[in-house]
């Protein structure tokens, strides 16, 4: 899609979130996108300071990305004591009474997932797989895109399923989290069951009307309440275990082998369940840009990891003792004296979650924006010296629609566990694929040794999706719907955008030809400077043909803008701004980002000073074509793609908005086009 050739849109339409742009311009020394929760600022400046000093030492600022990690990482995966055990052997003995086998060889299987698919797969091998310092499924994308040297059309399929996915993953964790915490009231008090439902949409509610004020405010107790919540899952296990030392013995992988193969086809449905015990796993490689390998690795090992596995070995330990606690073993852990502040510091815990996984899904869509998979969204910003804090309010109402309808359809945490975990182990198996290729070809391992090393690994995250789908008619169609619905749009877009590009190449004329006529036959000349945004700089953007066609006129400078998305997170400012000088009046100017960063023109065109154009934004006008599209039967897509498409482009965010171009500054000249 051509940059400032935008069809459709709102040109009269002003977001009243924009009302704080100019004054970001002037405030903001960088502009950086988080690869997860861009709203916790708190540990962001923490993120400036060395994690080491030159002697070795850890510096307090470890400590500070360490204390964010836990309260921003490791939100999903930490809540899920909840639900994971309960759903794992209610799994197993479908209906029938609890043994010990079933309780040991469930405590085997969340152990070994634990310690394969998360601390080998993630925290030891694919942190380390970082793109210019960030991670995610976005930037494996585009870092094994990188290291094959070309565009791969199989790595970016790959890329779009796990970002889809991860959308779904976005309704679902909120729902299944909060609905999971509020239902510790039925046993507080039983009358209340009637209100588990109503509060927990109330909860998901306020949660997601309060994005639109920015999070710094509540980041800081982020980190605390986390260290809290795993203490106190740390303690309750410490304390259960005791009631049947014995279950230490799952320990052994012996029980989880034994268990799957004795068990067939219901060892294979509890693999599933188990499998809600790393969701969130993925979350400690997608934050990799925000906290530093180090402090998730150092956090995880020696704090999250112990917290977790206590916590699920007392439930065991609970269980074999007390076989009818698996009704919510969780909860049951504590006195009745303990319950009601159980639930709340649950509940808080389940907040932070949703939390995470809510600004993950907006940073996600601003990546996917970036590199071209989407169109451009409407973008708020919360704060007024950190950017990278941001609100896009159509996503925050498609995921609290999906979220309510999730609560709303499933009611329970143990009908929602369904649904949970397809989304995040497609993910899991995505992110394996590519990671293949990235030791392969850019850590120059030899192609047999990267496949020994990553193929066990995703056959444990196929295991673990083959085990969900069979949860596929009982709920787990449903992160399948949204990502399908997802992958529909993305396709969409990239399909109608390169059909839009050659129909409007056919009546494209050479810049160069353009500019030799000029000299030889100038029109007249005013004075300032016209800057014309397009996506080939090979060719006269359309404005400045309406221009000399309607107005007869051209400015004495003329700069035709390329604004390009590179390949890496971010583009250092050196490296910003390309110029070209083509004539006396023409010169073209290639502004580069990286897919985590937020265009700013007039602030980047400042740059341009040192090299030796003289900008000045008061006598500097902006040209931009906007396209009214109409739908065409020899588009190449059917009639229903060509509708989606121009409904797309018909929403999509105002394009001196995402540039962040002064609107007294722009003209608009309009075309048509059939497509």
């Amino acid at each position: 899609m051509a940059a400032g050739e935008w069809p459709g849109g709102h040109s009269n339409r002003r977001q009243a979130c924009y009302g704080s742009v100019d004054r970001l311009r002037g405030n903001v020394k960088s502009v950086r996108i988080k690869s997860r929760d861009e709203a916790f600022s708190t540990f962001m400046a923490a993120s400036t300071t060395s994690t080491e000093a030159e002697d070795g030492s850890v510096t307090s600022g470890f400590w500070a990305l360490t204390l964010g990690s836990i309260g921003v990482v490791f939100g999903d995966i930490g809540t899920s004591p909840l639900y994971a055990f309960r759903e794992a052997v209610a799994s197993a003995t479908e209906g029938q009474p609890v043994s010990r086998i079933i309780v040991l060889g469930v405590l085997s299987l969340i152990l070994w997932a634990l310690l394969i698919v998360v601390t080998a797969k993630y925290v030891l091998l694919l942190l380390r797989a970082d793109n210019k310092g960030e991670g995610g499924t976005l930037s494996l994308m585009a870092l094994g895109q990188r290291a094959l040297g070309r565009r791969s059309i199989f790595l970016l399929a790959l890329g779009v399923v796990g970002a889809s996915m991860f959308i779904g993953d976005s309704m679902i964790t909120p729902a299944i989290s909060v609905l999971s915490a509020v239902e510790g009231l039925k046993l507080a008090a039983p009358a209340l069951e009637h209100y588990v439902v109503p509060l927990t949409v109330f909860i998901l509610v306020v949660l997601f009307s309060v994005q639109s004020k920015g999070t710094a405010l509540v980041a800081s107790a982020f980190g605390p309440v986390m260290v809290v919540w795993f203490l106190s899952l740390a303690v309750m296990g410490l304390v259960h275990i005791s009631d049947d030392p014995s279950v230490l013995a799952a320990i052994n992988p012996y029980y989880a082998i034994e268990f799957l193969l004795s068990h067939g086809t219901i060892g294979l449905v509890t693999l599933g369940a188990v499998f809600l015990a790393v969701t969130g796993g993925e979350a400690l490689y997608a934050d990799l840009g925000h906290f530093g390998r180090k402090p998730i690795q150092s956090a995880w090992v020696f704090f999250v990891l112990p917290s977790l596995l206590i916590n699920y070995f007392g439930q065991g330990a609970l269980v074999l003792a007390d076989p009818a606690a698996i009704e919510n073993s969780f909860y049951r852990m504590v006195p009745d004296v303990l319950l009601l502040p159980l639930v709340g510091l649950a509940t808080a815990a389940t907040v932070i979650a949703s939390q995470a996984v809510i600004t993950g899904a907006y940073s996600l869509v601003r990546q996917a924006v970036q590199l071209g998979l989407l169109p451009r969204f409407e973008v708020c910003y919360t704060s007024e010296t950190h950017a990278g804090q941001i609100y896009l309010p159509r996503v925050n109402r498609l995921l609290l629609i999906g979220v309510m309808l999730l609560v709303l359809l499933f009611r329970t945490s143990s009908n929602l566990a369904s649904a949970y975990g397809i989304a995040v182990s497609m993910t899991m198996v995505v992110d394996g694929i590519m990671g293949f290729v990235v030791i392969w070809k850019l850590w120059n391992f030899r192609a047999a040794t990267a496949a020994a090393l990553i193929i066990p690994l995703v056959v444990v995250d196929m295991a673990f999706f083959s085990a969900n789908l069979l949860k596929l008619l009982e709920g787990a169609w449903v992160p399948l719907l949204f990502g399908a619905a997802m992958a529909v749009i993305i396709w969409t877009w990239r399909r109608g955008s390169a059909i839009l590009i050659l129909k409007t190449r056919k009546t494209e004329v050479p810049l160069e030809d353009l500019v030799a006529s000029l000299e030889k036959r100038p029109p007249h000349v005013v004075k300032g400077t016209a800057v014309f945004l397009t996506s080939d700089p090979a060719f006269v953007p359309t404005a400045l043909l309406h221009n000399l066609k309607h107005n007869k006129v051209l400015h004495e400078h003329n700069v035709i803008l390329t604004i390009e998305t590179a390949q890496t997170p971010r583009v250092d400012s050196a490296e910003r701004v390309r110029m070209e000088r083509i004539s006396e009046k023409f010169s073209k100017v290639k502004l580069r980002y990286g897919f985590m960063e937020s265009p700013n023109v007039p602030k980047a065109l400042a740059i341009a000073r040192k090299l030796g154009w003289q900008f000045d934004i008061m006598s500097t006008s902006f040209f931009v074509s906007r396209r009214s599209l109409k739908p065409s039967s020899q588009s190449g897509m059917p009639l229903w793609q060509d509708h989606l498409f121009i409904a797309l482009t018909r929403s999509a965010n105002d394009a001196t908005d995402y540039f962040q171009i002064p609107t007294g500054r722009v003209v608009e000249v309009g075309t048509q086009v059939i497509i």
